[in-house]
């Protein structure tokens, strides 16, 4: 029926949702800086670039400020192949660093192309709560790690590549063996 407006199909086109990005950052006591990506509408082949460059510069802003960085992507649609790789670009050097990007609330659709490509740089939570205990955990444990004794910390393990010498050893037998008559 015409009212004189047009209808609602006519008067907002279908397509894809712009993309909006949003960082917020909070201070908790227990997980220390964070520093939230809201991401809302469609990743898709023409803005996959920029969110990935967004979300880059996203993470190198976190790093600097010693923040933890956190995408949630409650509002947020991936498109295509390309807005996966968007992100795998994105994190590309966590993943390098042993790290991973916590992801917040994916929507099912996304939550299986994330699943599918098994990107080690992210790391996926159902809800925000999930996503700060697991940074308190970390904060948790990179604070133990600071209070250790100097000669505990990391992974200072001398490795040494020393021949084996004749009669010495459990293995003296085969080294006797091999070290001839």
């Amino acid at each position: 029926m015409e009212n004189g407006r047009p209808s609602r199909a006519r008067a907002r086109p279908r397509g894809s949702a712009p993309l909006l990005v949003q960082t917020v950052h909070e201070r908790r006591p227990e997980a220390g800086g964070i520093s939230i990506l809201r991401a809302r509408g469609t990743v898709d082949a023409s803005n996959a670039v920029e969110f990935s460059e967004a979300l880059a510069g996203h993470i190198a802003h976190a790093d600097r400020a010693a923040e933890h960085p956190v995408l949630d992507m409650t509002e947020m649609y991936l498109a295509c192949p390309a807005a996966v790789r968007s992100l795998d670009r994105a994190t590309g050097a966590l993943a390098f660093s042993g790290r991973t990007l916590p992801v917040v609330q994916p929507r099912p659709h996304a939550l299986d192309a994330l699943r599918t490509a098994g990107l080690p740089g992210i790391r996926v939570h159902a809800t925000m709560a999930s996503a700060l205990e697991t940074l308190e955990a970390l904060e948790a444990w990179e604070a133990a790690e600071t209070w250790a004794a100097p000669e505990t910390r990391g992974a200072a393990v001398e490795v040494r590549d020393d021949p084996v010498e004749a009669g010495n050893g459990r293995d003296a037998p085969a080294a006797r063996r091999r070290a001839g008559p």
